[in-house]
């Protein structure tokens, strides 16, 4: 017999706390009726200077399966927070799943640039994605380059052996959910085998606070600008000159007031 699931939880509890979040914004979500255009991702919004979409994306479903999938392999995959002895454990995983959430996000931006930009697929410009997928793809990868003798339970019927699982689980979930992000997906897999390989490396304690603190306050003055929100706390004169706004490869936002729509449109991309 498997372990009382509160033993699993308390061995998990980072994993444990960010599938209890995803789940609440989901119902969130369903219970206000907000659509993902409200909180999704894309290249339209990224350069209008909305980068608190990066954050509230990655934490957001529409589709209750595709909620499922990415907190059932979630959780398998909280197994990272217990290999300690493998130099990962719970404060590698903490640390890592700050990385892939911004990198990977800003990774999706680059690629809608230069689909847009170079081959003229104005079509990116509208993809909004919304999904936790990129983190879960990302710790799919590294854990199949740190361990590659587990496995990967999805839905708990489900076993897939953690070498092959990324690719797997990309081919799987374009069958069961047909508007999952190809781009989103591929992404965190890309940024996991940097993560594994050492190349993207060195996130120590000092270096996670300092990055949270520069994205919250980066996220808060987005938010500033470009919601009616009452953030009168934060004591920052707006920025006249969007050229002087941080970058993320793209141009700078021109601080209008973007009206939201709850119901969903066509465009959306589940990641």
């Amino acid at each position: 017999m498997g372990k009382p699931l509160i033993f699993e939880i308390l061995e998990k509890p980072a994993t444990s706390c960010v599938i209890t979040l995803c789940s609440a914004i989901w119902f969130y979500i369903q219970k206000k009726n907000i659509g993902y255009a409200n909180v999704g991702l894309s290249y339209e919004t990224a350069i209008e200077g909305q980068y608190w979409r990066i954050v509230t994306s990655a934490f957001s479903h529409i589709s209750v399966v595709h909620l499922v999938f990415n907190m059932s392999a979630l959780w398998s995959l909280g197994v990272v927070e217990q290999l300690g002895h493998l130099g990962l454990g719970i404060g590698f995983y903490l640390r890592y799943t700050l990385v892939l959430i911004l990198v990977s996000g800003l990774l999706v931006l680059w690629t809608y640039h230069l689909l847009i930009q170079k081959f003229k697929l104005d079509h990116f410009r509208r993809v909004t994605a919304v999904g936790y997928s990129c983190v879960v793809f990302g710790w799919m990868t590294i854990l199949a380059v740190k361990q590659p003798s587990s496995s990967l339970n999805l839905f708990g019927v489900l076993s897939l052996p953690i070498s092959f699982a990324p690719f797997e689980s990309l081919i799987f979930t374009s069958i069961i959910v047909p508007q999952a992000s190809f781009i989103g997906h591929l992404s965190g897999i890309i940024v996991g085998y940097s993560i594994a390989w050492g190349l993207i490396h060195g996130m120590n304690n000092y270096w996670t606070v300092s990055l949270l603190g520069w994205l919250v306050l980066l996220l808060a003055l987005s938010l500033k600008r470009t919601e009616t929100l009452d953030l009168s706390f934060i004591g920052i004169e707006p920025i006249a000159d969007s050229s002087s706004l941080p970058a993320i490869g793209f141009p700078s936002g021109n601080g209008r007031t973007l009206q939201m729509n709850v119901i969903p449109s066509r465009g959306a991309e589940l990641v």
